[in-house]
């Protein structure tokens, strides 16, 4: 009998990987805080409307990539594509919008039927954040400002870029999109298909071509921030000299557009050229339309995504990595319940310290083996002779020196810590 598989583009996260990730989960959790952000924890899977209803009819994602299906009671369900949807659905039910400034962080899989390619999978991790309440250009600078400290503390600021626009108001955009609908016409027959469908549905998203003919086309064609109105030009140039205020670098993209209809205003992107085309690492924008789409009162919101797989990539692809091996190692030749009481005395002792221990028995000479296999700095030795005068032998796994102390088993657990903390290894 065939073994069965995972299922394509949906990826196990195996040992050797989880302590960069675990790693890297702990320093965002940090930065966040360091904002005044707090977590949400929101479900994986939600009424389809909650997307079809914020992400657009006309997308991609709702076309083509969401995993949508009726269940048992004839609901019509989807596991999510992306974050924001479902978040502002619980801070509209919770009643959490009640005072601006709400801001919050969310972190987990994604799911998009996509063809997977380097960077791009079909069950994907993000972290994001969202911003609730307020309309002002400092939400979207600090924001901006919150990444940017993400990717000097990751140390990949000289990997990425910063790219930024406007999709300015509704109105903006309604009176953009039929001057870019009339520049499109004349040259329907030379865009790529992708494109000729969104000329109909979705002409701001045809930016996004990778088409050379379709990009060498689109290269003249009317900007929207030549159709910004007054408010929203004045609030995209606050944003922007804050970013300058701030020392931010970033680069004005006419040409950047997000993929999901309730982007407006900012906009931006990370970008870097490690990955291929899948070039963006953080996107997001301000969506100050979405809380009323989805049933609740006109609240301004603003946030973004971080695709962790990528961010990962970029890491391993520094030279960063992480491991999580015992720190100690119980070589024993005693009964098991014996060892297995010293092996939790340290445990509860030692908060944090990882203890390795061979469960299945051997001789000293296969147990040493382990122990140094697995990385261990020390091992503890616990033999007839030592249970018998309430010792253990400490022997240094990672030094030149051969040397071995005998140490009560009163007084092993402030020795490791302080011996531990000597070496770096604790």
């Amino acid at each position: 009998m065939n073994s069965i598989r995972s299922i394509r583009g949906m990826h196990d996260i195996l040992p050797a990987e989880t302590p960069l990730w675990q790693w890297l989960e702990r320093r965002l959790a940090d930065i966040f805080a360091t904002y005044d952000f707090h977590e949400i924890r929101v479900p994986m899977l939600e009424q389809a409307e909650v997307f079809m209803r914020a992400i657009g009819q006309a997308t991609d994602v709702v076309e083509k990539e969401m995993y949508a299906f009726e269940d048992r009671n004839g609901d019509q369900l989807s596991l999510r594509p992306e974050g924001t949807a479902g978040v502002v659905r619980a801070a509209i039910q919770h009643g959490l919008l009640q005072t601006p400034g709400l801001k919050v962080w969310y972190h987990g899989p994604m799911f998009r039927h996509e063809r997977p390619q380097k960077g791009r999978q079909r069950q994907f991790h993000q972290f994001g954040a969202e911003v609730f309440g307020l309309e002002q250009a400092a939400a979207d600078a600090e924001l901006i400002a919150m990444v940017e400290r993400i990717w000097r503390e990751l140390g990949l600021a000289g990997k990425v870029r910063l790219e930024i626009n406007s999709l300015g108001d509704r109105a903006d955009r309604v009176r953009y999109r039929q001057q870019l609908v009339d520049f499109l016409e004349p040259y329907v027959d030379r865009l790529d298909a992708d494109s000729q469908r969104r000329l109909a549905t979705n002409p701001l998203r045809i930016f996004d071509s990778k088409h050379p003919e379709t990009q060498a086309i689109m290269a003249d064609a009317p900007r929207l921030a030549d159709s910004l109105g007054e408010e929203a030009r004045v609030h995209f140039d606050q944003v922007c000299r804050l970013l300058d205020q701030l020392g931010i670098e970033y680069r004005i993209n006419p040409g950047l557009v997000r993929g999901l209809d309730y982007y407006c205003r900012t906009v931006f992107e990370w970008i870097t050229d490690d990955l291929g085309a899948q070039g963006t690492v953080c996107a997001g924008g301000r969506y100050d339309e979405l809380v009323a789409m989805q049933g609740g009162k006109d609240t301004p919101g603003i946030g973004f995504a971080l695709g962790v797989e990528r961010v990962l990539t970029l890491l391993a692809d520094a030279g960063m990595e992480r491991e999580q091996v015992p720190q100690v190692y119980l070589v024993s030749q005693v009964d098991i319940a014996e060892a297995l009481k010293l092996a939790e005395r340290l445990r509860q002792e030692c908060p944090g310290l990882r203890v390795g221990m061979s469960l299945s028995g051997g001789s000293f000479k296969a147990q040493f083996k382990r122990a140094d296999r697995c990385g261990a700095a020390l091992a503890l030795v616990l033999g007839e002779v030592e249970l018998a005068a309430g010792e253990v032998q400490v022997k240094r796994l990672r030094s030149q020196s051969a040397d071995q102390d005998s140490v009560p088993v009163e007084e092993l657990s402030g020795y490791l810590a302080q011996l531990l903390a000597a070496e770096g290894e604790h």
